[in-house]
């Protein structure tokens, strides 16, 4: 079984030349607070999607994080490529201020079946060439916290685009899918994420997971809701290993500096 690698160097302030993986980064901005590092995030992205009211929050939100600059130039540094959702969210003024810089306005009102991430990630898929969707990783702002039924509609975007790099983000932690057709190798960022870290079967029960480089390891463990779950679990070196007979999320705690 082929081993994927993962890590969160999009965290850091520079990307390592030689990480694995070395991947391409894109960058959707849900309607939930931003995160402290959402400048970071924008700087890394080579794509920026702002999910309907999402583009509120980086009107709103992002000039915040540069109490020292002008809003206005912050707002028009902070352009986003895209804004794409049914727009039942965003405020009129924000979108004729991005449609004035060029941003392009995606109308999916008429399509109320995918959530606004989903219509994002199927935009993202259909954008980016075949040659660089293996190295595609997303990026999700504001995943994470607020309604309930908006996480987890959030969560189950990881199983319906299961083969894409998909990580969602919050100020505190991040989730991603480890699929089952492979085994994981995870590369822990210590200076910025952990050290609380957790399994989760969500979509299915697990009848052997085994992992190593965590506090309390998992051998050949059944994991299952009413049952065991690996949450509250610790990181106790810089590298993870995972091996699963079904798709487990993984969430990790990402650091206050």
């Amino acid at each position: 079984m082929d081993l994927m690698h993962h890590s969160s160097t999009f965290l850091l302030p520079t990307i390592p030349l030689h990480h694995r993986p070395s991947l391409t980064y894109a960058l959707v901005v849900l309607n939930q607070t931003l995160p402290r590092f959402a400048p970071l995030l924008w700087k890394h992205a080579q794509l920026r999607l702002c999910a309907d009211g999402g583009a509120n929050r980086v009107f709103d939100e992002m000039p915040l994080l540069f109490p020292e600059e002008d809003a206005s130039d912050v707002r028009r540094r902070y352009k986003p490529d895209v804004i794409n959702g049914d727009m039942d969210s965003i405020r009129k003024e924000v979108l004729d201020f991005y449609r004035s810089l060029g941003t392009k306005i995606i109308d999916k009102s008429h399509d109320q079946d995918t959530t606004d991430l989903h219509k994002c990630i199927t935009y993202i898929w259909d954008f980016a060439p075949d040659a660089n969707k293996s190295s595609l990783c997303i990026l999700v702002a504001g995943a994470l916290g607020g309604r309930y039924d908006h996480e987890m509609g959030n969560l189950n975007v990881l199983y319906c685009f299961s083969s894409l790099r998909i990580v969602l983000l919050s100020d505190d932690s991040l989730i991603y899918l480890l699929p089952r057709t492979h085994h994981h190798e995870i590369h822990i960022q210590t200076s910025v994420e952990g050290p609380h870290c957790g399994l989760i079967p969500i979509g299915a029960p697990s009848r052997s997971s085994t992992t190593t480089g965590l506090r309390w390891n998992l051998n050949n463990t059944e994991m299952r809701f009413g049952g065991l779950i690996s949450s509250s679990n610790i990181v106790v070196g810089e590298k993870v290993t995972v091996q699963s007979d079904t798709d487990l999320l993984w969430t990790i705690s990402i650091k206050k500096l």
